[in-house]
């Protein structure tokens, strides 16, 4: 897998690894899977959106919101793994959108991350993936990022 050739090809540079925000670690690795915690969109710290979608924020907002959770989930994989290039494939995706009554566009919203996986690791980064409605999420974030992905030993 060439994907840190590709992210330095796409002009990407990945946000430093979000400190937990509660009892966790940003990374599990079980055998050939590598399982990230949750993603919010921070920076230094503090949410660079926060609301929810349909109400506060459209969905090209939530998108680029899960993008950049999607970017802190990378993060967190390479400082884990040393490369990105230990990935072999993206596994599945999970989004939580914290979603005002009525927004039925979870989906799209999810796309901003999936689309980045894509963007990256070409094919291997297609994945199952779940993007769900919820009415709240930590710190006020109106998206949240799960990842799972399988890795060379």
């Amino acid at each position: 897998m060439d994907a840190e050739r590709r992210l330095a090809e796409l002009g990407i540079d990945l946000p430093p690894v979000a400190a937990p925000v509660a009892s966790y670690v940003p990374v599990v690795v079980s055998g050939s899977l590598a399982f990230v915690a949750g993603q919010v969109p921070l920076s230094e710290g503090k949410l660079l959106w926060s609301g929810k979608l349909g109400a506060e924020l459209d969905v090209p907002a939530g998108a680029q919101a899960a993008r950049r959770c999607g970017l802190q989930a990378l993060a967190a994989l390479r400082s884990e793994l040393g490369s990105l290039d230990r990935i072999r494939r993206v596994v599945r995706v999970g989004v939580f959108v914290a979603s005002a009554e009525g927004f039925i566009d979870q989906p799209k919203v999810a796309n901003g991350a999936s689309d980045l996986f894509a963007e990256v690791f070409g094919e291997p980064g297609r994945h199952a993936r779940a993007a769900v409605g919820v009415a709240e999420l930590p710190l006020g974030a109106p998206v949240e990022v799960e990842v799972t992905v399988e890795i060379e030993s």
